[in-house]
């Protein structure tokens, strides 16, 4: 019998994260609610993500990305050492990282999911709205993580409420910004905080006190010209440090 794929071949959630394009805007998105969550000083614990917020970004990607193109096993054992790696920081502090913190990440990866390919692409259809969420919420349960919504309708009143409750603008805020103006430059900095606009929510967009238009926002059609061109690489290759080119051409992902 044929290994049965985690993520089914003709998903919207592979269009999504196969895509250099889409998962940067996603990550641009989290970036910002990362260091807006009352739980980041979990991330400020191993020190990784101040010290190279970029860095871990791709490494993320890199899990995320082996979830969603392996086979089902493949992505089983992928979700078995997030797990490991997770309960090592747990018992190197001593405490437990809080299971809303878990369904607030989780609810970021659905949430953005749907929020960029609709600012890039095109308005989703329910269906697909809810096979995002399925595939998240497996992922969910691989991870053991308590109390997820049961479905696309709960998950959305989830999600408003976790927003309201969880985020708040600390010390870790303006300090891990200050470290991706530090990583990334003045110029490409910008251009994340535009990024940000376009596509974090409301609530969000008033704690980082960002405005709410963004200047990106009429530059839409030209990106999507530009990929008919074949001239996003260069684009990318253009906005981001040189050091993580080899990284960026390997986010593409052959359907």
């Amino acid at each position: 019998m044929k290994p049965e794929n985690f993520v089914q071949k003709n998903s919207i959630v592979r269009e999504i994260w196969g895509n250099s394009d889409t998962i940067l805007v996603i990550f641009a998105g989290a970036a910002a609610e990362f260091a807006l969550n009352k739980a980041v000083d979990w991330l400020y614990f191993t020190g990784k993500l101040p010290e190279d917020p970029l860095g871990r970004l791709f490494s993320t990607v890199t899990y995320a990305r082996e979830i969603v193109f392996a086979k089902k096993e493949t992505a089983i054992k992928a979700i078995d050492r997030i797990n490991f790696i997770h309960t090592s920081v747990e018992n190197a502090r001593g405490k437990k990282i809080p299971q809303w913190a878990y369904r607030d990440v989780l609810f970021m990866l659905i949430d953005y999911s749907i929020r960029l390919y609709e600012a890039l692409e095109r308005k989703l259809t329910n269906a697909e709205k809810k096979e995002i969420f399925d595939v998240f919420f497996r992922v969910g349960k691989g991870m053991n993580i308590e109390d997820l919504p049961r479905n696309f309708e709960e998950f959305k009143r989830m999600r408003k409420l976790h927003l309201e409750q969880h985020l708040n603008n600390s010390d870790f805020t303006k300090d891990l910004f200050s470290q991706y103006r530090k990583h990334l430059g003045w110029l490409r900095f910008l251009l994340l905080l535009e990024v940000q606009i376009l596509i974090v929510p409301p609530h969000v967009r008033r704690l980082l006190k960002l405005r709410r238009f963004s200047f990106l926002s009429p530059l839409i059609v030209l990106y999507k010209f530009s990929k008919k061109l074949k001239i996003d690489q260069l684009l990318k290759a253009l906005l981001l440090p040189s050091e993580y080119k080899k990284e960026i051409r390997a986010l593409d992902h052959a359907i």
